[in-house]
């Protein structure tokens, strides 16, 4: 590739899980797919190398990083896991759930990854990419959205290759992520200090929902003073860098239009209503939409609940004004 994008951009096959290994031994960044999103990974035990995560993002240091684990044991090695973590990581894992959890004292894990706070949000990857690289690589791995900061998240290769160019010096192509949007992030409260019943918060909702969560933890008991304790809580975020209106029946004169269900538009998220379906496509068509020729956007109604109630959260926060 030539120009803002000098990346090398190859096949997610054994080749190219190697290759991606061994930037990652070398303290590199690589893009890799995942089933939730593209993440911008780098090795969670090393300061220069999680450094290299927020230089190329242009991420502000105080928004900690998700980490990538091969399985519970590992996971047990970062944090301290109490029985209602491990029952949704036996639920949930590999899968797009996140958890924030306390770190453990002496864990092997970079200051900045937390963003020096005393938890750590960790998850294990369901897409065997990932999973290949973990298990050949033996350490962690940090791997927030493979774009720039506040950006549209990427759910295939050459989304990560417009946003970040050069930064990145690898992806691997996996094809378009198949859930399209971000993990579910989940805060248990007490945990690991003996409280069962400490609580719990959503923080960010993804496809594993609040109403599962609620059958499984009980109501939700959110912690407002908290402040940001995990990725995707930033009141602007996912941002297509024009103006957004949401939840309209139709385009304004120069407005990119992304329909859903029967109402059409110049990118529809799911003609049949489906918002398993809305939720993979989202990102794509708000990349499509900050591409076109239109000034603006605007966005049919999604319904909530369910999933409904992340695309929502995602649009809202692309939606905040512009700086």
């Amino acid at each position: 590739m030539s120009g803002k994008n000098v990346t090398d951009v190859v096949l997610a096959d054994a080749e190219g899980v190697a290759r991606a290994a061994q930037i990652l031994e070398s303290g590199g960044l690589v893009a890799l797919p995942t089933e939730t999103v593209y993440g911008l990974a780098a090795r969670a035990d090393s300061a220069e190398a999680v450094a290299k995560i927020y230089w190329a993002k242009g991420r502000p240091d105080f928004n900690p990083l998700i980490v990538h684990v091969r399985d519970l044991a590992q996971a047990e090695e970062i944090a301290v896991i109490d029985d209602r973590a491990r029952n949704l990581a036996e639920r949930f894992w590999p899968g797009p759930l996140t958890l924030i959890l306390p770190l453990r004292e002496g864990a092997r894990i970079a200051g900045a990854v937390t963003a020096g706070l005393p938890r750590i949000a960790l998850r294990q990857p369901a897409h065997r990419v990932m999973q290949a690289v973990l298990a050949q690589t033996g350490f962690p791995v940090a791997a927030p959205s493979a774009n720039r900061s506040e950006e549209i998240s990427p759910t295939r290769a050459d989304h990560v290759t417009v946003s970040l160019g050069e930064r990145c010096p690898l992806v691997l192509d996996g094809g378009a992520s198949q859930k399209g949007l971000e993990s579910t992030i989940v805060a248990l409260r007490g945990a690991g200090a003996g409280a069962e019943d400490g609580g719990w918060s959503l923080l960010r909702p993804g496809p594993v929902t609040k109403e599962t969560l609620e059958r499984i933890l009980g109501p939700e008991t959110p912690n407002v003073d908290a402040g940001i304790e995990a990725p995707g809580q930033m009141a602007r975020h996912y941002s297509p860098g024009k103006p957004m209106r949401l939840s309209v029946g139709g385009a304004a004169e120069g407005e990119f239009f992304i329909g859903f269900g029967e109402v059409a538009g110049d990118c529809n998220l799911s003609p049949s209503g489906d918002l398993n379906e809305a939720a993979a496509r989202l990102y794509d068509c708000l990349h499509r939409a900050a591409a076109s020729d239109k000034s603006a956007i605007a966005v049919a109604p999604i319904p909530y609940g369910e999933v409904g109630r992340a695309i929502n959260d995602r649009l809202h926060r692309a939606a905040a004004p512009l700086d």
